[in-house]
């Protein structure tokens, strides 16, 4: 399900890690890491009523989704609450924060089908503030998830690499990226722009 996150942010990215399979780190995913290394290891246990499992495998058949939960705590009921760790400030900007908020809708999609039990919200955790910030599970939420797991397995059935952003977006993207060097944007961007000159243009 980290591919929904990773195509909200850039499908470029997204196609890069995983249709070419290639991944390279830098402080930001190194940071990420270091967030994940306790709950990646599956375990489960009991606070004040409440069933805390780490590292819980999750898919939706219907879907196509397949993943793993940092923690889902189990309400006294059965309903599943998905917390996913991320590093950094819950004070991120409100399109990057809309990629966390994406994937933590899709594993709670993908709880309910596996639960039975309906999941209206779950809740982001994140390491440099020590703060949650609480994501409601809306219909819009949910097409989204729909949309961009479509999104992801035709760019996988096509074998074709999704173009670089550009403008404002990739401005703000591109540079915190660990695949920038790989993704060459700028390279990319001006020869597409050589291509459509030499196409157009009759004195060449």
């Amino acid at each position: 399900m980290s591919a929904l996150q990773h195509w909200c942010y850039c499908p470029r990215q997204c196609g890069l890690i995983h249709l070419e399979q290639v991944f390279d780190d830098n402080i930001h995913t190194l940071r990420g890491q270091a967030v994940h290394a306790r709950v990646d290891h599956p375990g489960v246990e009991t606070a004040k009523g409440v069933r805390v499992e780490r590292a819980l495998p999750l898919w939706h058949d219907a879907l196509g989704l397949i993943g793993k939960s940092d923690v889902v705590e189990f309400l006294s009921d059965g309903t599943p609450y998905p917390v996913e760790y991320k590093h950094g400030s819950r004070h991120k900007a409100a399109d990057i924060a809309a990629c966390d908020d994406l994937q933590l809708a899709a594993q709670a999609l993908c709880l309910e089908s596996m639960t039975g039990k309906a999941v209206h919200e779950g809740a982001l955790y994140y390491a440099s503030s020590r703060r949650r910030r609480v994501v409601a599970i809306t219909p819009a939420l949910r097409a989204q998830v729909i949309e961009v797991a479509n999104a992801v397995r035709q760019m996988l059935a096509s074998g074709q690499l999704p173009p670089p952003l550009q403008g404002e977006q990739a401005a703000r993207r591109c540079k915190g990226c660990s695949l920038q060097e790989r993704c060459q944007p700028q390279a990319t961007h001006g020869a597409l722009a050589q291509a459509r000159q030499a196409l157009f243009d009759p004195d060449r």
